[in-house]
Parts: structure tokens; C-alpha cells; sequence
């Protein structure tokens, strides 16, 4: 989120449109976590609702990425936003969403037993 507020704030851009990549932020967990919450309990059989879930995620994040570079690239030779605050968006999605993907891999070994002495 530093990177993200840098990108918008620091005076040489000082311009807010990278700050509505924080929305999607905010939306990319929610389809999986809804999914996951009424997926079946067969790891086997593909769940439909599941990958769904995933592909709507996916859609979300590369919007993410998108955006910025976008808005960096305005046609006309008038950008909306500066080059800089592109990378600092970039850099701070790239850091998000690792954090993201470290989350759901945390939390999705239910099965480990730490107590095992």
C-alpha cells in the first residue's frame, strides 16, 4: 500500500487515479473465499463453482496490473498518469498480491498438526 501511496502522492505525479487499483484489492479475495466456503468436499472432482470462483479472481487482479499501465499509456501522447507512478502501482500490486497468495496457502493446510509431541 506504500508504494501504491507513493505513486499517488509524491509531488512530482500528484495524481490519485493509480489509488482505484486499491479497489480491486478489496474485490480479488471475495469470489474465492465465497467459493471456497460453499465448495464440496471431494479435492478429487473439479468443482465448477471453485474455478469460477478463480477465473473471476484472475479477472481481477490482471485489471489490477492493467489499469496503471493504461493509464500510463493514454493515447494522444497525454498520459494520465507518469511513468513513475505506473512502477510504483506495478511494484505495489506485485507485493499485495504475493501477500494474497501467502494468505490463502497459510491458511488452506488444515489438516497439519503442530502438536504432535
Amino acid at each position: 500500500m506504500t508504494l501504491v501511496i507513493l505513486g499517488c502522492a509524491l509531488p512530482q505525479y500528484e495524481v490519485w487515479w493509480p489509488f482505484f487499483v486499491v479497489l480491486f484489492y478489496i474485490l480479488a479475495p471475495i469470489p474465492t473465499i465465497i467459493a471456497r466456503r460453499y465448495s464440496e468436499d471431494s479435492p478429487s472432482s473439479s468443482n465448477p463453482c471453485l474455478e469460477l470462483a478463480i477465473f473471476i479472481t484472475i479477472g481481477f487482479v490482471v485489471s489490477s496490473f492493467a489499469l496503471p499501465i493504461v493509464l500510463a499509456r493514454a493515447p494522444d501522447g497525454n498520459p494520465v498518469i507518469q511513468p513513475g507512478a505506473c512502477y510504483l502501482t506495478l511494484a505495489g500490486n506485485v507485493i499485495v498480491y504475493l501477500t494474497l497468495v501467502g494468505f490463502f496457502v497459510t491458511f488452506e493446510q488444515d489438516d497439519v498438526d503442530y502438536n504432535m509431541w
